[in-house]
């Protein structure tokens, strides 16, 4: 670390300790470490690949060639709003603690555990769809089928190492989800290419042509509907769910070196150059199709048959590898975001165990118990997976939700209860802002509970039965949200003694 960075990084120490927490994470990532954390969870070569078959079974190949634009716009306006509050409080779990310092310790409290309930959800379901991608691409050359047995070892091994890399420290993590940043930039330019290259046609008109595929034409993605509009709404679900996770490089701010500035402008370009390519790749995907009917009638299967009809053998399974070891470091990173959420949650004492899951290892400087116990519930959630469609539903669902709680937050508390902000600083178009992150979420939540996916919403209202059962009869009496005004104060011994104890020093 140069001398310029250690001064840098003992005054993100401080502002921590105004906060009232203690620098117990390994404060050494970079800018674009930031950044590829947020960018590797995104992962358009997951989602953008796994999902496909909502766009094309939906309103067809308008479902990509606009759809990637409008999600893509919805996505960088809760990336700007975050950005805003990320650069005046840079924590871990950021949303949660965003929420708390602005709403409440309910509205804190709340986000808290729909963040949790994404995050986890999520992790989920990049994992089942990385299985899913496995047997596609490699099941048929290694003799393996697609069996519920099957997919829990391979969830449990694929999640176990990503649990065991986030276990060993940050640097190494850093390392691997820097390398995916550039895999993936790299893998969607070689998958693009190819697509273009082996495209039997190049009919831009497909880009903005919509057509009804829902019902037997769709291969059942979509129940059959006669609005092309509805149709084409739920194919959002594809760019809605693929661009999740960018509130990680918000959930590692405490491991960031200038986190009040590097912190804001990666969540912004995580989400950026993830749309762009992202709509880049789907526009060459649509134009390779041989045939939109046939393609649609896919279904779920319509990445791997369009790669069958137009690539030759040794180049598609290049290009399956690659797309692989994206998935499994999509994983990885989000292990580091979801143990870094509960490890906030925890050292507030907002979680079931929380002296066990916010204790952080004096030689890796992570939080051990918060990391496998994120992998262990990712995993326990495996037997919703059968219905992926509705695992993406409710992870998108939860996860804009907590995004948007904190910027709602943030609408009501700007220039009253907040009033100072950071260095990175949108001035009052934070407002609009707000209210449109406000709008776009209770779309998604509309959107996401449409059949077939109305489980969803027994799912949610399950949860929010539990959610107020819990709070009203325990967590209102007992939790007390972040450390506020004489709280700070009186946590400076109990700052030290935990710096102490993972041998923190000033400019480490």
């Amino acid at each position: 670390m140069s001398e310029t960075d250690k001064n840098i990084a003992s005054d993100d120490v401080k502002t921590l300790h105004k906060m009232g927490y203690a620098q117990e994470l390994s404060r050494n990532m970079g800018h674009f470490s930031n950044f590829a954390i947020s960018f590797s969870i995104i992962c358009i070569l997951s989602g953008g690949v796994n999902s496909l078959a909502q766009g094309t079974s939906g309103a067809g190949g308008a479902s990509l060639g606009i759809g990637w634009l409008i999600g893509g716009g919805c996505a960088l306006l809760f990336a700007l709003g975050m950005a805003q509050i990320a650069s005046a409080f840079p924590t871990a779990g950021g949303l949660y603690h965003w929420s708390s310092t602005l709403g409440g310790r309910f509205w804190g409290w709340l986000t808290a555990w729909m963040n949790l309930l994404g995050l986890i959800t999520v992790l989920a379901a990049i994992n089942v769809g990385t299985y899913l991608f496995f047997v596609g691409a490699f099941g048929a050359a290694l003799g393996i089928t697609d069996t519920y047995a099957t997919k829990v070892v391979f969830l449990i091994v694929i999640t176990g190492t990503q649990a065991l890399v986030n276990h060993l420290g940050i640097k190494m993590t850093t390392r691997l989800t820097d390398f995916s940043g550039y895999l993936i930039l790299g893998g969607t330019l070689l998958l693009t290419g190819a697509l273009l290259a082996y495209a039997p046609t190049h009919d831009i008109s497909r880009l903005w042509t919509f057509t009804n595929y829902s019902g037997d034409a769709g291969g059942g993605v979509w129940p059959e509907m006669a609005s092309i509009g509805g149709v084409f709404m739920l194919g959002l679900l594809l760019p809605i769910y693929t661009l999740t996770g960018y509130d990680a490089s918000a959930h590692t701010s405490e491991e960031t070196i200038d986190a009040a500035r590097k912190v804001p402008t990666a969540i912004i370009h995580s989400v950026f150059w993830a749309s762009l390519f992202a709509w880049i790749f789907s526009c060459a995907f649509v134009l390779a199709i041989p045939n939109m009917d046939e393609a649609a009638k896919q279904g779920w299967n319509v990445f791997f048959w369009t790669l069958d009809q137009t690539m030759p053998g040794p180049l598609k399974m290049v290009i399956y590898g690659i797309i692989f070891v994206a998935q499994y470091l999509c994983g990885l990173a989000t292990v580091t975001s979801v143990s870094r959420m509960i490890f906030a949650f925890a050292r507030d004492n907002g979680l079931p165990f929380s002296d066990t899951l916010k204790k952080v290892s004096p030689k890796y400087r992570t939080p051990v118990a918060a990391i496998w116990a994120g992998a262990i519930l990712a995993v326990g959630f495996v037997a919703y997976a059968q219905a992926y469609s509705v695992v993406v539903s409710v992870t998108s669902i939860a996860l804009y939700l907590s995004y948007s709680m904190p910027i709602a937050a943030g609408l009501f508390a700007y220039g009253r209860t907040w009033t100072v902000m950071g260095p990175w600083d949108m001035g009052g178009s934070f407002r609009i802002v707000a209210v449109a992150c406000i709008a776009i979420a209770l779309t998604i939540f509309y959107i996401g509970v449409q059949p077939p996916n109305d489980l969803a919403l027994k799912v949610l209202g399950v949860i929010a039965v539990i959610t107020a059962l819990v709070w009203f009869g325990l967590e209102m009496r007992r939790f007390k949200g972040p450390p506020q005004g004489s709280d700070i104060e009186e946590r400076k011994a109990l700052i030290d003694a935990a710096e102490a104890a993972v041998g923190q020093t000033k400019l480490s």
